[in-house]
């Protein structure tokens, strides 16, 4: 028998559940151009270049282009703005940030090179946030036929009531979970006749005035190790042992409202409903890159590179909140006070391949092209038992394998430099909608004062995607417009 209207559940639970999908494996293997100044102001085309601490994290190689013991300091402002479309509604949220987001520091070793063909040796650590997950998105709009009750059905068929109604939370799997919260929340009860089936319990059939707001902070660090050596000035080879760092906060809060919805009964049962999801994952993971440069004559430059996958290792903590509204009752609500606590699991990103070409004019300029392989359908949640067989299946069928085009220029007068750069990656989704290609632009400029430099970019990125209210059950998307307008300033000085 349910309990006086409006229960809130939430538990510790550390048997088996899955809430890990396909959109939280993409979040680990989408890169972003962070980094130096100069790096980001030319787009990030640097795999032949090296010469720059960002360039590292493209080809290991780059580290032996420094000709003297130098370290720098990154300083980002982040400026994100999602403009969502629902239904024909619009709705805007803009979050802004300020990160220290990357220092490193490069030593040469070079007094053996009037006895030798290595010419130099160079050892370099590199500390960057390689993505910034400062995010927020609001959304708002009648749907015409789907309520927050489909979730819950959907997640309920298949399951008896005597299993929602005999267990307490915690011993439920993650299924039986979201059944128990929305039977017990009133918005589902078993169909008749029916005693593992269900349907939803509220009067009212279409026109639901939906809210779904969403909200993420942390970032994705990555430390590195590098060596590097130079050959006769030819040719440069490159090794970085990569550790990662992962720090992830969500909190989605979807409002949903029936009081002008179609048959609505006003008098009896639910009138609103909000159901809140905090999510935490945490972890590290490991990687590793190989890349050489070759320096066909003073002007032509050749760079390859690989970069292994990132291994991770994750732990997912999610909070849940039901809150409904009824005409008997009124308000229940009331704050969780224990947290879901999942098992850790191991992720795997897909591995890239960077090749890159660059010309350079003597002092006075640089023009630079990198091209990024990368298949997304080789991402994969492990341990690859019958409890990630959903989700590989999943990305296997929905991702894709992209390239990624990086084009970056320089020009220099005296002790300036003026810098531009152009990116473009096409979706990793098949369908091209999920997430949509990125075009982004960069300018910047940089002085030179002898020991140290400065260095001031600005960058502006774009990409459509389609938000999801949820991954089942209630899966209508908002369109979003995302627009990222970051200020980047980095100071470098010899050693």
């Amino acid at each position: 028998m349910k309990r006086d209207l409006l229960v809130l559940i939430f538990a510790l639970s550390i048997g088996v559940a899955q809430a890990q999908d396909a959109s939280d494996a993409m979040r680990y293997s989408l890169d972003n151009t962070n980094g130096t100044a100069r790096f980001r102001a030319m787009g990030g085309a640097f795999g032949a270049l090296g010469g720059d601490f960002s360039a590292l994290n493209v080809n290991p190689a780059g580290s032996a282009i420094f000709s003297s013991n130098q370290a720098s300091l990154t300083l980002t402002s982040y400026n994100i703005k999602n403009k969502s479309n629902y239904f024909g509604a619009i709705g805007t949220a803009t979050d802004n940030t300020f990160d220290l987001n990357q220092t490193g520091a490069v030593w040469i070793f070079d007094d053996f090179k009037d006895k030798s063909n290595w010419r130099k040796i160079t050892l370099a650590i590199n500390y960057e946030n390689t993505s910034n997950f400062d995010n927020s998105i609001y959304s708002a709009g009648t749907n015409p036929d789907n309520s927050v009750a489909d979730y819950f059905v959907d997640y309920a068929n298949g399951i008896p009531l005597g299993t929602i109604t005999s267990n307490s939370f915690d011993n439920l799997y993650f299924d039986e979970q979201q059944a128990y919260l929305g039977y017990e929340g009133y918005l589902i009860n078993p169909s008749a006749g029916s005693t593992n089936q269900y349907a939803s319990n509220l009067s009212a059939t279409q026109n639901y005035y939906q809210q779904n707001s969403l909200s993420s902070s942390g970032f994705n660090g990555k430390l590195s190790f590098n060596a590097a050596a130079a050959y006769k000035d030819k040719l440069y080879i490159g090794l970085n042992l990569n550790s990662h760092f992962s720090d992830y906060t969500r909190t989605t809060s979807f409002y949903e409202d029936y009081r002008n919805a179609n048959n609505h009964d006003a008098s009896t049962g639910v009138q609103a409903s909000r159901f809140t999801n905090y999510l935490y994952t945490f972890g590290t993971g490991f990687s590793f890159q190989l890349g050489a440069i070759a320096k066909v004559n003073d002007a032509l430059r050749l760079g390859l590179s690989y970069e292994s996958p990132t291994w991770f290792r994750l732990n997912d903590e999610l909070l849940q909140t039901l809150a409904v509204e009824t005409a008997e009752q009124g308000k229940f609500y009331a704050d969780p006070d224990l947290i879901i606590i999942y098992p850790s699991y191991r992720l795997q990103t897909p591995s890239k391949y960077n090749g890159s070409l660059a010309y350079v004019f003597g002092k006075q300029g640089i023009l630079s092209i990198d091209y990024t392989f990368k298949d997304y359908t080789n991402i994969c949640f492990k341990p690859n038992s019958d409890y990630f067989n959903g989700v590989n299946n999943t990305i296997n069928t929905t991702f894709d394998a992209t390239s990624e085009l990086r084009v970056g220029g320089e020009y220099r007068i005296k002790q300036w430099s003026l810098r531009g750069g152009y990116r473009y990656e096409q979706s990793p989704y098949k369908n091209k909608k999920t997430i949509g290609d990125l075009n982004s632009y960069s300018t910047g400029v940089g002085y030179h004062f002898g020991t140290y430099k400065i260095d001031l970019t600005y960058t502006l990125a774009k990409r459509d995607y389609q938000q999801a209210t949820f991954t089942r059950g209630l899966i209508d998307t908002a369109n979003i417009n995302g627009r990222n307008d970051n200020v980047t300033l980095t100071v470098l000085f010899e050693l």
